[in-house]
C-alpha cells in the first residue's frame, strides 16, 4: 500500500461519546487508507465497541465527526454506511434461513441490484469458503462456519470499508488460521478494521495497530515501527493498559 496516494476511507475526529455522566469515548481519532488493514486493540470496557457503533453510524456522536469515503455520516447517514460491511462480535444471523437465503436478503438490504446479487453471492461465498454449504440451514453450520457466513454478510456489497469485531472467536486453530489468510486477502482490495484480543493475530494480518484505553487512543504505529524499535506488541499493550499497580506486580515476578 502506498500511503501517500491510497484515499481516505474513513476519518474520525474527535469522536466522544458520553452515557449520562459517564464518557466512554473521549476525543478519538482514527484515519484508514484504501488497502490498509487496522489493527483496533483496547482491554474490557476501553470503548472500542462504542467507538466502533460510531464509524458504522449505529451510535450517533455526542461530539465529533465520522466520514466514510468523504461522506459525512450526519449528514448522509445513509450514503455512508453502503460504504460498509460490519461484522459484530454476536453475528446478526438468522439460523432458520439457509446460507444462500440469509446472503441474498443481506445484498438486498445493502441494496444490490438485481442484475449483481448472483455475481455478488458467488464471489463472497468463494471468498469465504462457502460453496459447499449454501443450501445448509444457517443453525446447522458448525461456529467456524457461521463466523464465515458473518463474514460474507459484511463483504457481499463489495463496500470500502470492513469492520471486524472478534471475527475469529471461538474458532479452532485451522479455523483461525483460514479466517486470517481471509482478512489479509480482503485487505488488498479494501479498508479493514479489526478488533481482537489476539495480539499475535494483530501481528499477523494487520499494517497498524491503534490502542484505547479507559475510553481514549493511547498508542498508534505501524506493525513495521514497532519491530524496528524491537519491542513486541505484547509489552507495548501491557505497558499502557494495565495499571500501574498491576505493571509494578508484573515487574517484581
Amino acid at each position: 500500500m502506498n500511503e501517500q496516494t491510497a484515499p481516505t476511507t474513513i476519518l474520525a475526529q474527535g469522536l466522544c461519546r458520553d452515557f449520562g455522566n459517564r464518557t466512554a469515548v473521549y476525543d478519538v481519532n482514527l484515519e484508514l487508507r484504501s488497502g490498509e488493514v487496522l489493527g483496533f486493540l483496547g482491554p474490557n470496557g476501553a470503548g472500542k465497541t462504542t467507538t466502533m457503533r460510531m464509524l458504522t453510524g449505529n451510535l450517533a456522536p455526542s461530539a465529533g465527526s465520522v466520514a466514510i469515503c468523504g461522506i459525512d455520516m450526519m449528514d448522509r447517514p445513509r450514503d455512508a454506511k453502503a460504504r460498509i460491511g460490519y461484522l459484530p462480535e454476536m453475528p446478526p444471523l438468522y439460523r432458520e434461513l439457509r446460507v444462500d437465503e440469509y446472503l441474498l436478503l443481506a445484498a438486498k438490504l445493502h441494496r444490490v441490484g438485481r442484475t449483481s446479487l448472483c455475481p455478488l453471492l458467488v464471489k463472497a461465498k468463494q471468498r469465504c469458503g462457502l460453496n459447499d454449504v449454501g443450501r445448509q440451514l444457517i443453525g446447522s453450520l458448525s461456529k467456524g462456519y457461521q463466523q464465515r457466513v458473518g463474514i460474507a454478510q459484511a463483504i457481499i456489497h463489495n463496500p470500502d470499508v470492513i469492520i471486524l469485531d472478534e471475527p475469529t472467536a471461538g474458532l479452532d486453530p485451522n479455523q483461525m488460521r483460514e479466517i486470517r489468510a481471509l482478512i489479509r486477502e480482503l485487505g488488498a482490495e479494501h479498508s479493514v478494521i479489526l478488533s481482537t484480543h489476539i495480539l499475535p493475530e494483530v501481528e499477523a494480518v494487520c499494517d497498524r495497530v491503534q490502542i484505547m484505553h479507559r475510553g481514549r487512543m493511547v498508542f498508534n504505529d505501524s506493525i513495521a515501527g514497532l519491530k524496528q524499535k524491537q519491542t513486541s506488541l505484547e509489552e507495548v499493550f501491557a505497558q499502557l493498559t494495565l495499571g500501574e499497580e498491576s505493571a509494578g506486580e508484573i515487574q517484581a515476578q
